[in-house]
């Protein structure tokens, strides 16, 4: 029952070229940071990644970006990223986008074991191309698959030697559900602590869903956009 690994280099071995990732997070908050920065330091190309957005051209998945490690990004919004949006011009990256409900509902139903769902969401726009469609109370529904992944990535505020997690803030985004959803989950917590810490009505992901677990060497936690108020 004792999932700790010693750093994030030995979490992700296993990782070879060609594999699917999911990377929870929001932004760049909640970001499993030392993991994405070990997946660069190792080399590993022809990464498909799924993720709520590519990081920024010098943090985050923007790292892997730089150095062509990506072969393929699912994402919802990817606007912070310069990096990004010339290999997706250039034809360098593919790039499948996903509306962020949708997204999300996929990697939550790989872990619930339900292998596709209808769902409003893209009807009537290049989302849609090639999807079956069907109506419920008239209206048009497409039909999205469950996402899958040989890893999932996360990060959490605390976790315990079992793998059972909880999330801090806006860091409970796309964490859970991609928790649940990779074949093996890799999760990065802030805090180690011991068995019988955390309250159990408090754990968001139950360590049954985690393989490898182990406290992060350091969080820059970077703000994406900082907006301030200019002095008098």
């Amino acid at each position: 029952m004792n999932k700790i690994v010693s750093n994030a280099q030995e979490a992700i071995q296993g990782i070879a070229d060609g594999m699917t990732l999911m990377l929870g997070g929001f932004g760049l908050c909640g970001i499993p940071e030392n993991c994405i920065a070990a997946l660069v330091d190792a080399g590993i190309t022809d990464l498909t990644c799924i993720s709520n957005n590519a990081g920024v051209d010098d943090f985050g998945l923007g790292l892997l970006l730089q150095k062509k490690q990506v072969k393929k990004m699912i994402s919802s919004y990817v606007g912070e990223n310069d990096e990004f949006e010339r290999q997706m011009l250039s034809g360098e990256l593919e790039v499948d986008l996903v509306p962020q409900g949708s997204l999300a509902a996929r990697c939550y139903a790989a872990g619930a074991g339900i292998p596709a769902f209808f769902t409003p969401a893209g009807y009537g726009t290049e989302v849609a191309e090639g999807k079956e469609v069907r109506y419920f109370d008239g209206k048009p529904h497409i039909l999205e698959q469950a996402f899958y992944a040989d890893f999932a990535i996360v990060k959490a505020w605390k976790g315990d030697r079992y793998g059972n997690l909880v999330y801090k803030g806006t860091a409970r985004n796309f964490n859970p559900p991609m928790a649940m959803a990779g074949k093996i989950t890799i999760a990065e917590v802030e805090e180690l602590v011991e068995p019988g810490e955390l309250d159990p009505n408090f754990v968001h992901t139950p360590g049954v869903f985690v393989q490898r677990i182990f406290q992060g060497a350091k969080f820059e936690k970077r703000i994406e956009q900082r907006t301030v108020r200019e002095r008098q």
